[in-house]
């Protein structure tokens, strides 16, 4: 049965995480030194020692959870592992995706970082602070939270940006908007709506000036062929063209992570094993809501890996 790697998003970053990687495997902590000089700036001391606060900054938290899953992969590699032979398909959450490109040679480590940077960047500098939010809607039907952000647009913006699956969707834009959106939705049923601690509504029409900034950044970096097909959040089908992975990426920053359809398509070819690889366990979570034929495992610290060597074979 088929084997799939998936790289978590923001919010699964916590001080200290990949130290015990780096401690363990050189290719690992060559991998935050790579970080460190494509940045020009000591990335890997934020990630070890914080502050979390100045972590979870957009611009710093996005390379260093590439950095972190980069280095869990590499520490399987030096240990005899194949991304190519031994896995069938890779994706990740929002800039989980820049992380599996990475995982499969679409671009280096080196460049993987600077994208991310100039992303994070671009994202936060889109919307001016406070003009925008994000909320997160449980347990209400997808077309119910579409009809509410329909209307409490009412010119705006305001759309689901992510679908998470478990009946979790993130909503996203203008903020009077998005604020109406979910009192109308908790008023149509939810379970939930929550308001979410962000910086700027991702995933949003909003980030259209980001968008233009990926198109010119992805332009001028080096792209290889994937080793490995790399299912796309926006689109969820797979591919190996580059041109064709760099316009979804552009696509992806004003568009739809569709997370849930991502893992029901797994399921629907054949894979029955999903390891989550970097920080945190998140993305396990959301799989074993959306399907729970599919076995999970983390791949984030140095015992993990040896776990996942071991079934790996």
């Amino acid at each position: 049965m088929a084997v799939a790697f998936t790289f978590p998003g923001q919010g699964s970053q916590a001080v200290g995480m990949g130290k015990d990687l780096a401690d363990a495997f050189p290719e690992a902590r060559r991998v935050f030194e790579e970080v460190d000089e494509a940045l020009g700036e000591k990335l890997s001391k934020l990630i070890w020692e914080g502050p979390e606060e100045t972590l979870t900054l957009t611009a710093n938290a996005q390379p260093a959870l590439m950095a972190v899953s980069l280095a869990a992969l590499k520490a399987l590699e030096a240990r005899g592992f194949s991304l190519k032979d031994r896995v069938s398909y890779v994706a990740g959450h929002s800039l989980g995706e820049y992380s599996a490109l990475a995982a499969a040679g679409f671009v280096s480590v080196a460049d993987a970082a600077r994208l991310l940077r100039i992303r994070g960047n671009a994202m936060q500098a889109a919307v001016p602070a406070g003009e925008g939010a994000m909320a997160a809607i449980i347990g209400l039907e997808q077309a119910d939270v579409e009809a509410a952000c329909s209307q409490a647009a009412q010119g705006s913006v305001c759309q689901i940006a992510n679908d998470n699956g478990g009946g979790q969707l993130v909503i996203s834009g203008a903020k009077a908007a998005v604020e109406m959106a979910a009192k109308l939705c908790t008023e149509k049923g939810a379970k939930r709506a929550l308001m979410l601690q962000v910086s700027a509504p991702f995933h949003s029409a909003l980030m259209a000036p980001a968008a233009e900034i990926m198109r010119e950044a992805l332009a001028g970096v080096a792209k290889t062929a994937p080793a490995v097909p790399v299912v796309s959040n926006v689109t969820v089908t797979p591919s190996s063209d580059p041109d064709e992975i760099a316009r979804r990426l552009v696509e992806q920053v004003t568009g739809r992570v569709r997370w849930r359809e991502t893992v029901e398509w797994f399921g629907g070819n054949g894979v029955a094993t999903l390891y989550e690889v970097g920080a945190g366990k998140v993305l396990s979570g959301l799989a074993r809501r959306i399907n729970r034929d599919i076995a999970t495992a983390a791949i984030g610290t140095s015992a993990e890996v040896e776990t996942a060597l071991a079934a790996l074979g």
